[in-house]
């Protein structure tokens, strides 16, 4: 009895949690698709007449185009660097976590996490100013640097789980420091990654807050940005505002949709390890 009434409250539970996150998505993809004479109609009624308009209305009013260039570049940069350069710092710490040192080190990143962004948002902005970063190199260089606090931590529990004779053996075989870690620890990393890379993207495709205070040129303005700037132009029109919403939403559905089951693998063998 205890049971059925566990399994009917956990399944209540998570039909409740489905609908709370799909109805804005439909709200999104119902209002994208009708035209401005159906707003009056109650909100959840389907579009009478599927306006695609309004996808080609958006992305000449947001030079989607230009925006979603863009944001490719600073997504797919910011995870490469990322997996290259927090994997390294992680197994230099993994490896010496005896050390005082490097354990105070580890101990600075975790807390680092815990530092809201809106303390460091002016002096970031005028330092950025200052050494010229105000552009999407400095976005890309930023997002690495603090992302690599949350990514260190994942990768400290999981490089510790991974025996050190590999190591060894791979050092007996003439194979330097460098040559361990790039043959035979970053391959063994594959499932942390995988997570890393795919949270990383997501974070860098969806924010704006970082772009809002550190990009000046109009011209490098990423989606969440330029959606944004002409919030004033879709102020009077919501289908072209949730159209533009859907059309930057896409991408990062696709991806999660395909990657999702690399997501749950790396954080399940890294709760496990």
């Amino acid at each position: 009895m205890n049971r059925n009434r566990t399994n009917w409250l956990i399944t209540s539970l998570l039909i409740l949690g489905s609908i709370v996150i799909l109805l804005p998505l439909y709200l999104t993809i119902n209002i994208a698709f009708k035209s401005p004479q159906e707003m009056d109609r109650p909100l959840l009624a389907p579009p009478r007449d599927w306006r695609f308009e309004n996808f080609t209305d958006a992305i000449e009013m947001t030079n989607f185009f230009q925006a979603f260039s863009n944001s490719f570049i600073v997504a797919f940069f910011v995870v490469i660097l990322t997996l290259m350069t927090n994997s390294l710092v992680a197994y230099a710490i993994a490896r010496n976590m005896h050390k005082r040192f490097y354990k105070l080190l580890f101990y600075y990143f975790v807390s680092a996490m815990f530092v809201p962004f809106p303390i460091i948002m002016l002096p970031i902005v005028r330092q950025t100013a200052i050494w010229n970063m105000d552009n999407l190199l400095g976005l890309i260089f930023l997002y690495v640097v603090y992302g690599l606090a949350f990514n260190v931590f994942i990768y400290v529990g999981y490089i510790k789980s991974i025996p050190k004779e590999l190591e060894e053996a791979a050092i007996v075989d003439g194979a330097s420091t460098w040559g361990v870690f790039w043959k035979v620890i970053f391959p063994l990393l594959a499932p942390m990654n995988a997570t890393v890379g795919i949270l990383t993207c997501l974070w860098a495709w969806n924010d704006f807050m970082l772009p809002l205070v550190i990009l000046t040129d109009q011209d490098q303005a990423t989606l969440p940005l330029v959606q944004y700037i002409f919030q004033s132009e879709f102020s009077t029109n919501y289908n072209l505002a949730f159209a533009s919403y859907l059309l930057a939403l896409i991408p990062m559905i696709i991806v999660y949709i395909f990657a999702q089951k690399w997501i749950i693998s790396g954080v399940t063998k890294g709760s496990i390890k």
